[in-house]
């Protein structure tokens, strides 16, 4: 886990994320949008209540958990500050009833199975849970997701359960060493959110695309996302254990 560090490395995560988004500024303006568009969550997997606390007096507005027994002690301990929870990981079924209503968005709904379980338990909250759909873009046998096709036929089903918000997409290609081979993964999600929001299906917006992280999150900028994830970026290298 990355630790609390005092010093030089409170100040080594605000230069991070002045850099960063320096880097989103960059990339939003190469393609002529509008830098505001983009929102920047930090994906706190592994990194410490501390050095959270630290991004967000920083000015990290959003954040993003993948496991959800790591994100309920950091969601309650940062309670009060000025941050916006995401769930952002592989979320079991079993589960749910825990997210439901915890976190502002949920952005891993992978299947239909997955979805009509969020539908029931924000049924029983009385609640509408916002949501983005994961899209396997690469079409990978070790990730969940949709893909791009049977999203399109699953459609119907998804905007008939009224408790879901669907806002957009969200995907993670294939990992590449160069950020320029996900180009064409990132411009495949935006066509594919742009094809579904020329349907105009009521109760669907596209209006979020969550893709790129630390590596690639410029590449992502420039052909659409809304909502870049980045970790190591400006946490630091981190272990997998909390």
């Amino acid at each position: 886990m990355v630790t609390a560090e005092s010093g030089s490395g409170a100040r080594s995560i605000a230069d991070n994320l002045h850099q960063i988004r320096r880097t989103m500024e960059a990339a939003a303006l190469r393609v002529g949008r509008a830098p505001a568009t983009i929102r920047l969550l930090g994906a706190t997997k592994s990194v410490d209540i501390a050095r959270i606390r630290t991004a967000i007096q920083a000015g990290l507005a959003l954040c993003g958990e993948n496991r959800l027994q790591e994100a309920l002690p950091k969601i309650e301990s940062l309670k009060g500050l000025p941050v916006e929870w995401h769930f952002i990981g592989r979320l079991q079924r079993r589960k749910v009833k825990a997210v439901v209503g915890r976190f502002r968005m949920i952005q891993s709904v992978e299947d239909l199975e997955l979805a009509e379980e969020i539908q029931r338990r924000s049924e029983e909250a009385g609640i509408d849970q916002p949501v983005l759909l994961e899209v396997n873009i690469g079409s990978e046998a070790s990730k969940g997701g949709f893909e791009p096709h049977a999203l399109e036929r699953a459609m119907p089903e998804l905007l008939a359960m009224r408790r879901l918000r669907i806002q957009g997409l969200m995907t993670i290609p294939p990992p590449e060493d160069d950020p320029e081979r996900a180009r064409p993964h990132f411009r495949r999600l935006r066509e594919l959110a742009q094809s579904l929001a020329r349907r105009d299906l009521p109760g669907l917006s596209m209006a979020e695309l969550s893709m790129g992280m630390s590596h690639d999150y410029a590449v992502a900028i420039e052909e659409g996302a809304t909502i870049v994830r980045i970790g190591t970026a400006l946490f630091g290298t981190r272990s997998e254990h909390p």
